[in-house]
């Protein structure tokens, strides 16, 4: 067993695929999808199911590593608004070198502030430093450094 992707709905694909290749340097793994039928309706439920989208190779895990699956359904419910204490899957974490920096050139692809950057010692492990952003959709982001 091994673990593959992570799925967005988003409201304009193009645009927030765009976002995680210009921030976090994921790079697209071809083709790009333009899905329906009632395959695809039986195995998501959801009835006259149609995307479009692509999958994004995340940083970090060689050519063969997981994607990040970002789908534009034809119909969407909407998203409610980022909460860190909702319940179910709540955000997608990177690593990154200066979470300052990540930050401000997410803020200046379209990125939306959601917590302050944060540090504190977690015993035995090191020093963190965090924050939590959402991306141009409202979905939420936590950059994380460790020293």
């Amino acid at each position: 067993m091994k673990y593959k992707h992570t799925g967005i709905t988003a409201r304009d694909w193009r645009t927030l695929a765009q976002f995680y290749q210009d921030v976090f340097a994921c790079v697209p793994v071809p083709p790009e999808r333009d899905l329906s039928g009632d395959w695809l309706s039986r195995g998501s439920g959801v009835t006259d199911a149609q995307f479009r989208g692509m999958h994004l190779r995340l940083p970090g895990h060689g050519p063969n590593g997981p994607t990040l699956e970002i789908y534009q359904y034809t119909h969407s419910e909407p998203h409610p608004a980022p909460a860190a204490n909702r319940e179910g899957y709540t955000h997608i974490a990177f690593e990154v070198d200066d979470v300052e920096l990540t930050m401000a050139t997410a803020l200046s692809h379209g990125g939306r502030k959601v917590g302050e950057i944060a540090s504190a010692e977690v015993p035995g492990v090191g020093l963190l430093t965090f924050v939590y952003l959402a991306d141009p959709e409202g979905n939420i982001i936590e950059l994380q450094s460790w020293r």
